[in-house]
């Protein structure tokens, strides 16, 4: 059910650990990569709602999730293909566009997938599982650049304006790698029948969605769970700060560790290849996590793994600004790797048990507005902090983030685990407890 994410994590790891290395050499200014982020964040606001609406009301011979799954991998392969491609920087900034709408597409059904399938009792394995291919797919998808030039001698340099080798060659096996696991997630499931489904669920045999389209959207995010309501101001602060780090890193580390801004030197790409090599360590540490969260969660509660992993991310993230040895960052990526596993799969545990599940596709879609918008408030505001406040000095960026994933943090303690409210109320009240809660998710 997951493997697809391994795919999926193919293409964000790329565009993560890249993208404003593309954008330098296209002749980006620092103070200028933020806004030309914002593409990413914009996309995933618009598609995931939509893609969640639709899904919910799909059902054919592919099934109910995995239509979606198959269409944005083909996309999104494509547009991996054409992306190192890029000759001028409006181009590269249109296609991150296309690219995050692609991968939005097809992400945004798989989470919902594994609520749909799954019970509650075995959804934070199932999306610590996510958890794992994430990291995984991510570890090999940001190490590829380094591993050509190093490993495979592909020149990591190039001509003024022009995109490395390095860098090219690991887009189209990218692209190679998401169409790959999408597929075999698609032939390798199956899904419930709408009929089954219900039965699944405890609901009525005949019940069915209201076809209110874009009305029913707003509708359903004006009465949203309180528990999401929640969750959502934990969402921004976490995603703020990981914005931070994946648009701010590459230049941070390349001017402060390596000392050069000039994206046609050794030392640059060096840097920019070192970025990579951070960006698959917290990777790899959260694909390792993904087995112990779970069993951590068990013995104490999903918000309590979820606040130490968060305090732990903000070190990690603040310890950027101050550490200047290349070997002494891959310590604090270990601090951001725990918070990441932490980030793909607690909340949507969490979510999932508060949640109808007749509209559980449109209400995680719908949850995804508090992952976009703090990046689009962070693609809005990091460039004007970094001359107006910072005095061009991008490393206080990544001290902001760790504050700011600090504070997620402590709005963790606020939010309200429905299953763990059933898993520790006495005996005699559960099944009263229950039946309450599923009249709250039905309303």
């Amino acid at each position: 059910m997951s493997f697809g994410f391994l795919g999926i994590q193919f293409g964000l790891g790329l565009q993560n650990a890249n993208m404003s290395r593309i954008f330098q050499t296209l002749g980006a200014n620092i103070d200028d990569i933020p806004i030309l982020w914002i593409a990413a964040p914009t996309t995933g606001l618009l598609i995931q709602p939509i893609i969640g609406y639709m899904s919910d009301r799909t059902w054919n011979g592919l099934g109910r999730r995995r239509p979606y799954f198959l269409a944005g991998a083909i996309l999104a392969s494509l547009a991996l293909i054409v992306m190192p491609n890029s000759s001028v920087l409006w181009v590269a900034a249109g296609l991150l566009w296309i690219l995050d709408a692609s991968i939005n597409i097809s992400m945004e059904p798989f989470r919902a997938f594994v609520a749909d399938m799954l019970p509650s009792e075995q959804r934070t394995t199932g999306f610590a599982m996510q958890s794992f291919f994430i990291g995984t797919g991510a570890v090999v998808a940001s190490a590829l650049p380094y591993v050509m030039n190093n490993w495979f001698g592909v020149a990591n340099t190039a001509a003024a304006g022009e995109i490395p080798l390095s860098v090219e060659y690991s887009f189209y096996l990218g692209a190679i790698a998401f169409i790959g696991a999408v597929i075999w997630t698609v032939v390798k499931t199956k899904e419930y029948p709408p009929d089954h489904f219900r039965a699944f669920h405890g609901e009525a045999a005949d019940a069915e969605h209201t076809s209110g389209g874009i009305r029913e959207v707003f509708d359903d995010f004006v009465r949203m769970p309180k528990t999401m309501q929640q969750l959502a101001v934990v969402q921004f602060f976490s995603w703020f700060a990981l914005f931070a780090m994946w648009i701010n890193t590459t230049p941070v580390v390349t001017e402060y560790t390596f000392g050069s801004t000039d994206t046609t030197s050794k030392l640059y790409n060096e840097g920019a290849d070192w970025v990579n090599i951070m960006f698959a360590v917290y990777n790899g540490v959260a694909a390792l996590c993904a087995f112990l969260l779970p069993v951590m969660a068990r013995r104490t509660s999903r918000k309590t793994v979820h606040i130490i992993s968060l305090i732990m991310g903000g070190l990690g993230l603040a310890s950027i600004f101050f550490v200047r040895n290349q070997y002494a960052l891959i310590l604090s990526m270990v601090g951001v790797g725990v918070a990441w596993a932490s980030i793909l799969s607690m909340p949507y545990a969490i979510l999932a048990g508060a949640l109808p599940p007749k509209k559980m596709g449109m209400y995680m879609g719908i949850f995804n507005f508090f992952i976009v918008l703090p990046q689009i408030v962070a693609a809005g505001i990091l460039g004007f902090f970094i001359r107006n406040v910072f005095n061009g000095e991008v490393g206080f960026t990544m001290l902001l983030g760790g504050i700011s994933m600090g504070i997620a943090a402590l709005m963790v303690f606020f939010v309200r685990d429905v299953d763990d409210v059933v898993a520790t109320a006495p005996a005699e009240f559960r099944d009263t407890i229950t039946k309450d809660l599923k009249v709250e998710r039905s309303s």
